[in-house]
C-alpha cells in the first residue's frame, strides 16, 4: 500500500508541475464532476430484470421508489456540462490560429472519433455474443440501447458547438440575456404540449425543445466566458432557477425524476422540459458563485491530479461506462438472479447491493478505457479503407440501436 500511495504522491506531482499557471482549474474541476456525474447516475439508476429465457431487460429502482427522485436532481449535471463547455469553447475560439472552420473541424473530430469507435466496436461483437456465446437477442437488444443512449448527447453537443460564433455574438450584444429566448422558446413549447390545448398537439412538437433545451447552459457559458455574467447574474439564476424549478414541481405536475422511468408517460430528458432548464440554471448559478473557491480547492495536487486525469479521458468514461456495466451483468445472467446486478430493482437490498457493484463498474471502465482511450486521438495509422469500414460499421449498429429503442 504504502509504494502505491508513493506512485499516487510522485503521479500528482508530476501532474502538478505540468499544469500550465494560466490554467483555469475551476473550469476543469465542474467538467470532471459533470462527466462522473453520468456514470454514477447511469449505475445507480439503470437495473436489469431477467426474463425467462434468461435475457436482460431495462428497469429501474424508480419505478418504485420514487423518492429517490431527488438524486436525479444532483446526478443530472449536463446543464453543469454544457455551461463549462460554452465557457471553454469561448477561451478556445479566441486563441485559434486559423480559420473558423478550422477550428470547428478540429473539436468535432475529438468527439467523432470515440462515438465511431464504440460504436463500430459493438457492431462487430454483437453477432459474436450472439452466434458464439448464444447471447439472447433480446440481451442484444437492451446493450444496444445502452450504448447508444447516452451518444445523442454527443450529437447534440456536437451542434451547440458549431454554434459558438453566433452564441458569442449574441453573448457580446445582449450578455447574459441572450440565454432568456432559449428559456421562452421551451417554455412555448411545454405549454403547447402540457397546456390546455395537449389533446391537439402532435407528439413530434416536443422535438422542438432539443436544441434551445441543451443551447441553454452553453450559451450561458459564452456569454460567461465573455466576462458578461456577474455575481449578480449569477444570484438571480440560483435564485429564479430555484423558484421556477418549485414551481414545475408542485403546482404544474412535471414529473419529479430527471431521468426517464420505465412505464411513465411523461420525461423530462428526452426531450428537455421547461424543469431541465430550472435545474440548469440554478446549477449554473451556483458553478458561477462557487468558481472562485472551487479552484482555490484544486491547486492541492492530490485533488487536481484525479481532475485531470478525468479530463483527459471524457469522451472515453461517456462512450463507454454502460458497456463497463453490461460486461459485469451479461456474464451473470448466465446464472441467474445476482443481487444489485440482474433482478428485478425493487427493494432496498437491491440498493444496497448495486451501491457494492459500483466499484466493481469503475474497475471494468478502467480497464476498458485502458484500451478504448486510443478512439480519443487522432486515427493517424488508419487509412481511408479502414475508417471506411469503421464507420460502415457504426451506421448498421446505430441503424439497429435506434430500430429496436
Amino acid at each position: 500500500m504504502s509504494s502505491l500511495a508513493t506512485m499516487a504522491r510522485r503521479t500528482a506531482r508530476t501532474i502538478e508541475s505540468g499544469t500550465p499557471a494560466h490554467r483555469d482549474r475551476a473550469i476543469d474541476g465542474l467538467r470532471a464532476l459533470a462527466l462522473l456525474a453520468v456514470p454514477t447516475g447511469h449505475w445507480l439508476l439503470g437495473g436489469f430484470t431477467l426474463s425467462s429465457d434468461g435475457a436482460l431487460h431495462n428497469a429501474s429502482p424508480l419505478g418504485t421508489f420514487a423518492g429517490l427522485a431527488p438524486v436525479s436532481w444532483v446526478l443530472q449535471m449536463l446543464g453543469i456540462f454544457f455551461l463549462v463547455g460554452g465557457y471553454a469553447s469561448v477561451l478556445s475560439y479566441r486563441r485559434r490560429k486559423g480559420s473558423t472552420r478550422a477550428w470547428l473541424g478540429g473539436r468535432l473530430a475529438r468527439l467523432g472519433r470515440p462515438v465511431l469507435g464504440v460504436t463500430a466496436v459493438w457492431a462487430a461483437l454483437l453477432p459474436v455474443l450472439h452466434f458464439g456465446f448464444d447471447v439472447p437477442v433480446d440481451t442484444l437488444r437492451t446493450a444496444s440501447t445502452l450504448v447508444i443512449q447516452p451518444l445523442w448527447f454527443v450529437g447534440v453537443y456536437t451542434v451547440v458547438t458549431a454554434l459558438t460564433p453566433l452564441c458569442v455574438r449574441a453573448a457580446r450584444r445582449l450578455g447574459v440575456w441572450a440565454a432568456a429566448p432559449l428559456l421562452g422558446s421551451v417554455a412555448a413549447v411545454d405549454f403547447l404540449r402540457y397546456g390546455p390545448y395537449a389533446d391537439a398537439v402532435p407528439s413530434w412538437l416536443s422535438l422542438l425543445n432539443i436544441l434551445p433545451g441543451w443551447l441553454f447552459a452553453y450559451q450561458l457559458g459564452v456569454s460567461w466566458g465573455e466576462g458578461r455574467v456577474t455575481r449578480r447574474h449569477a444570484w438571480g439564476l440560483l435564485i429564479g432557477g430555484a423558484a421556477l424549478f418549485a414551481a414545475l414541481l408542485l403546482a404544474f405536475g412535471y414529473p419529479a425524476s430527471m431521468v426517464g422511468v420505465p412505464g411513465e408517460a411523461r420525461t423530462n430528458s428526452h426531450p428537455p422540459s421547461l424543469l431541465v432548464l430550472a435545474l440548469a440554471a440554478g446549477q449554473s448559478g451556483a458553478a458561477i458563485l462557487l468558481r472562485d473557491r472551487l479552484g482555490r480547492l484544486l491547486k492541492r495536487p492530490a485533488l487536481w491530479a484525479p481532475v485531470v486525469v478525468v479530463n483527459l479521458s471524457a469522451m472515453t468514461i461517456l462512450c463507454w461506462h454502460q458497456t463497463a456495466m453490461l460486461a459485469a451483468a451479461v456474464p451473470a445472467s448466465y446464472l441467474g438472479e445476482v443481487p444489485g446486478l440482474v433482478g428485478a430493482p425493487d427493494s432496498v437490498g437491491w440498493i444496497l447491493a448495486r451501491l457494492a457493484w459500483m466499484p466493481v463498474f469503475a474497475g471494468l471502465l478502467l480497464l476498458i478505457g485502458r484500451y478504448a482511450r486510443g478512439f480519443e486521438s487522432p486515427w493517424a495509422g488508419a487509412g481511408p479503407g479502414r475508417r471506411t469500414f469503421a464507420g460502415l460499421l457504426a451506421a448498421g449498429f446505430a441503424v439497429f440501436a435506434l430500430g429496436l429503442a
